[in-house]
């Protein structure tokens, strides 16, 4: 009796369920296309350049060859790479500290100062860049490439992430170490740290692709091409457009593409680690 009534209750949902997959699928296929169409074209553009004399299309990587006789690539990527890298490694380790102190410590004015933090994730970097500007150039690192990191090391997001994460840790943890004799510091970076893996994760990754892809603050706080990111440098490459070499163009955007996607392949696995620590919490 009870399989025959799950069987008939089951049967009308059926045809609304497989609708509603079929829906799904649809929807996330068009989103797909929409995303991945232009990463195909962009790249199938630079494979096949458009010779000006004949205006016909070979397939080759004449294109890319253009972009390192144009515009010097490696200086550009080692500056992308070297500031990209050291304000990812500096946002860990003071998201880190700073998570810590908000999550195991009690002072006075805790809240108040954490919700001040966090009330900066709603203002603008472009309300900021100009204080920020001349706050650079007092210090005299205008137009370098600490210009570029040192403002970045602090992150509102990465201390309130880190701050979760470290909410959810047990308090034994500290109070075992603290027994055997391990100080605030050493109870830190021994005991809690190792812990912050996959959060520490989520915070390099997240700093690493966007700090790759920056372009506003580059374009304001340096001004020498020695300085230039690879963004910034790509610019560089727009007097294409008047002679009809778009390829050379996106070509280079093909090569800035490269590191972002390798982040993002070999990522995911830490990423997907990290949101699921934090959903557990």
């Amino acid at each position: 009796m009870r399989s025959t009534m799950s069987i008939t209750t089951a049967e009308p949902r059926t045809p609304r369920l497989r609708l509603a997959a079929v829906g799904k699928f649809t929807v996330l296929g068009i989103a797909a296309f929409f995303t991945i169409a232009p990463v195909v074209w962009t790249l199938y553009t630079a494979l096949t350049p458009t010779d000006i004399d004949t205006q016909q299309r070979s397939l080759g990587f004449a294109a890319f060859a253009d972009v390192f006789t144009q515009i010097p690539v490696w200086l550009y990527t080692w500056n992308s790479a070297l500031v990209t890298l050291l304000i990812a490694a500096a946002q860990m380790l003071s998201s880190a500290m700073a998570g810590y102190v908000f999550a195991r410590f009690e002072f006075r004015g805790k809240k108040w100062i954490f919700a001040l933090i966090l009330a900066t994730m709603m203002v603008p970097m472009q309300v900021t860049i100009v204080p920020v500007f001349m706050l650079i150039r007092g210090m005299g690192l205008a137009d370098t490439l600490l210009a570029l990191i040192v403002p970045m090391i602090p992150t509102a997001f990465g201390t309130f992430l880190m701050r979760q994460y470290f909410m959810g840790l047990p308090d034994e943890l500290a109070e075992a170490a603290e027994i055997d004799g391990a100080g605030p510091w050493r109870v830190f970076f021994s005991v809690y740290l190792p812990l912050a893996g996959p959060s520490l994760a989520i915070v390099g990754i997240l700093a690493f692709n966007f700090h790759w892809n920056e372009f506003f603050r580059p374009l304001i706080l340096t001004i020498s091409e020695q300085n230039f990111t690879l963004p910034l440098g790509l610019v560089t490459l727009q007097g294409n457009l008047g002679t009809g070499s778009v390829a050379t163009v996106l070509a280079g955007v093909v090569l800035s593409m490269i590191p972002a996607v390798l982040v993002f392949v070999f990522g995911q696995k830490p990423l997907r680690e990290g949101l699921a620590a934090g959903i557990g919490k």
